[in-house]
């Protein structure tokens, strides 16, 4: 019984930390460190991430990507896998991307975090969906998209 409830606390902790605050909460932190304005939830895009999300429930080989249309996704093996845990892996590009060349560095993948520090980007709606390997799939879309080359992120 006790490991019924133990498990219980940890799977209702890891769901709620995926939940639309916790989402715009991770985001707004590192946007804040780099004076860009807090981005707010959009249940259109959410709706748009999570139709997307169960597109690729199939596929979920995709590592890290930068999707076309302002999206970031990311995947993970576990139930710990969360919202949070996905953007925080974006945010950790942060020293990757050296804002005086406006470029990623040492051959690294910067741009997960310049979309989230993207300052037209406003809006967000996100979602995690598990995979049909046992996988998670985490899906952020941004409105207006940011990520346009040549353009500086803030």
């Amino acid at each position: 019984m006790l490991v019924l409830i133990m498990l219980t606390s940890v799977l209702g902790l890891c769901q709620g930390q995926s939940a639309p605050q916790d989402f715009v909460n991770t985001h707004n932190t590192p946007r804040s460190q780099v004076g860009v304005s807090n981005i707010v939830w959009n249940t259109t895009l959410a709706t748009y991430a999570l139709n997307y999300a169960n597109q690729r429930k199939g596929d979920c080989n995709l590592v890290h990507s930068n999707g076309p249309y302002g999206e970031n996704l990311a995947k993970g093996s576990s139930a710990s896998f969360t919202g949070i845990v996905a953007v925080n892996l974006w945010v950790a590009e942060k020293p990757y991307y050296d804002y005086y060349s406006n470029s990623c560095v040492n051959g690294q993948q910067c741009l997960h975090y310049t979309q989230v520090v993207w300052t037209d980007s406003t809006q967000v709606g996100c979602a995690r969906v598990q995979c049909t390997n046992g996988w998670y799939y985490v899906v952020c879309s941004y409105n207006p998209p940011g990520n346009y080359v040549g353009e500086y992120p803030y």
